[in-house]
């Protein structure tokens, strides 16, 4: 007996794939940003407290991460990445 494998082949399987793997590549772009943020403040040596490296790690808004990336690039303290 075989299994009814025709589901997999749909146009809403097909779709639900799709949805996954952007969804996917968004976390991952996040992900990335953020870790890109706190490379740059170590690199940078700039002390990053336990809540502010859990505010960068846990921003989902890549536009937020980005302004971030841009500050750390020239600030010297944590609260004027976050201002």
């Amino acid at each position: 007996m075989s299994a009814n494998l025709s589901f997999f082949k749909s146009e809403t399987s097909q779709r639900l794939r799709a949805e996954g793997r952007a969804e996917g590549r968004a976390e991952g772009e996040v992900k990335m940003a953020a870790e890109k943020v706190l490379r740059l403040l170590q690199a940078r040596k700039i002390s990053v407290s336990t809540d502010a490296e859990q505010r960068i790690r846990s921003c989902r808004d890549l536009d937020v991460l980005d302004q971030w990336f841009d500050r750390a690039i020239t600030a010297t303290t944590i609260s004027e990445i976050f201002a």
